[in-house]
């Protein structure tokens, strides 16, 4: 629990909410669930759902940025928006986003008439599938899987997925009600958040639940923000506690490291890329003590990312506005890590991730004296597999030329000699090595599944391929079919839980 509650600030960042609203909202859920005379499965239950509620927040942020033009905002405003009420639409949404992208008004109400159906569906089909995956992947149990997938359904079954009433299970019914609650509590105050409560009891939320936390709601909001929302989750899990073992650690961090790689389809696979090299660099060069955190921080070294618009990740070039705002992400990475106390090595490598030796680096500006070899390593790392792997502003490089580049940052006294060395000799060591398929796909529908990953139209796929549309569609189908997947993020994160994101070359 103290890894996940940690790590779930990064949500909070992904929804641009107030930092430990998520901890909060987990606090404020097992409260009601006790009330309620729940168990202590169900209220363990709670807790990890209500934590992880937006587990999948970066399954549509290419999609959203490129319709709203900031993801995050648009996810924040969407949750505060009660979509029922065609005035807090105006008021909330549009106004909202109106502001934020400094387009009228008239424009925001139009793009949302014409993309609603789409805004309703496709969002939260990514979303809560990648939600419901990315916590099996975490070895969650069942019963929160599926509360997760049920996130975003509403009680009169015009949510997703289209169930209604008690089909929905009762993690995802409290967990709502304390969602809902905490949030407006912490935008807004006491009074508005019990108002918004009572409003959407008998349409987003189970009107017994709802009536069950207004009857005590300052009990339940009582001291919000003055507790420490961290240890107050600690203290809710209920025994015997969940802990998590060297491999299970590295389970985490590699999820949370992909979903963090869907924010834009240019990074797909980078931090388990980024963890796998350097971490075989690292061994190469007799670090061997520090191999396990080299790749924890090599899968978390990227986390900041999820508080920055996709539109930024997405654009091939940025002002010096939006340059700053990119340059942050070490900073927010080391922000959220440093809220786990045992991974402190892991918080100082990921916040270093993009210094240079000669100081020419962000987000501090620190120099050789101040760098580790370990966080050297994950520096040399980074480069090269953001040089192979390429970005909007350019295609990728050849192993061959990446190394060169490399190199030349090397005798430039940017990157340090010997990790680079140690990097270059380590893109080698999982060469020619041939493995089975997941899921009994073929090596087409891998090649067809690393496009559908990026976001191309079958009609694009077939074209890429040169075969015929019918043909592609064939493919994605089967492939969704296989994989058990319904959306481009589901087909994304499965394909880096899996490494068939392959960008060298």
């Amino acid at each position: 629990m103290g890894l996940l509650g940690g790590l779930s600030v990064a949500t909070d960042l992904g929804t641009r909410a107030p930092l430990e609203e998520s901890l909060k909202r987990a606090f404020v859920a097992t409260r009601l669930a006790r009330a309620l005379g729940c168990d202590d499965a169900v209220v363990r239950d709670v807790l990890y759902t209500a934590l992880l509620q937006h587990l999948g927040c970066t399954a549509h942020s290419h999609e959203n940025a490129g319709a709203w033009g900031d993801d995050i905002t648009a996810t924040r405003l969407a949750f505060l928006t009660d979509f029922s009420q065609p005035m807090d639409v105006w008021r909330t949404w549009v106004s909202g986003l109106a502001e934020t992208t400094e387009a009228s008004r008239a424009r925001v109400l139009s793009k949302t008439v014409i993309a609603g159906r789409r805004m309703n569906t496709d969002g939260p089909t990514a979303t809560c599938e990648v939600a419901r995956d990315a916590s099996r992947q975490l070895g969650l149990p069942a019963s929160v899987q599926d509360g997760l997938f049920h996130a975003l359904a509403m009680w009169n079954g015009k949510g997703m997925p289209a169930v209604a009433g008690q089909a929905i299970p009762l993690c995802a019914r409290v967990m709502q009600v304390a969602s809902v609650a905490v949030m407006f509590a912490l935008h807004a105050g006491d009074d508005v958040a019990v108002a918004q409560v009572r409003r959407r009891a008998g349409t987003y939320v189970d009107p017994e639940l709802a009536e069950a936390f207004l009857s005590q709601s300052r009990e339940f909001l009582g001291g919000l923000e003055d507790i420490d929302a961290y240890q107050c989750v600690l203290d809710a899990e209920p025994d015997p506690v969940r802990l998590v073992d060297d491999v299970e650690l590295e389970a985490v961090a590699r999820t949370f490291g992909n979903l963090v790689d869907l924010k834009s389809p240019w990074l797909h696979g980078h931090s388990t890329g980024v963890a796998d090299l350097a971490a075989a660099a690292a061994l190469g060069m007799g670090l061997d003590e520090q191999v396990q955190t080299v790749r924890i921080a090599g899968y978390l070294h990227d986390l900041g990312r999820v508080g920055v618009s996709s539109r930024i990740w997405d654009k091939p070039r940025l002002n010096q506005t939006e340059l700053d705002q990119a340059r942050l992400h070490p900073y927010h990475s080391e922000r959220i890590l440093s809220r786990i106390p045992h991974l402190s090595e892991v918080t100082r490598l990921a916040g270093q991730h993009h210094e240079r030796c000669d100081g020419s680096g962000y987000h501090r500006g620190l120099g050789a004296a101040q760098l580790t070899m370990p966080s050297r390593v994950l520096a040399a790392a980074d480069a090269y597999r953001r040089l192979v792997e390429g970005r909007p502003h350019r295609p990728p490089l050849s192993e061959v030329r990446a190394a060169e580049r490399l190199q030349e940052d090397a005798r430039a006294g940017r990157l340090d000699g010997e990790a680079v060395a140690g990097v270059l000799r380590a893109t080698g060591f999982s060469r020619g090595v041939r493995r089975s398929l997941p899921s009994g796909l073929t090596p087409r529908q891998v090649e067809v599944l690393r496009l559908v990953s990026i976001g191309l139209s079958n009609r694009d796929i077939a074209r890429r391929l040169t075969i015929s549309p019918r043909t592609a569609e064939h493919h994605v189908q089967d492939i969704y079919t296989k994989i058990g997947a319904a959306s481009r993020a589901g087909a994304a994160l499965f394909a880096m839980e899996h490494g068939l994101i392959d960008k060298f070359g």
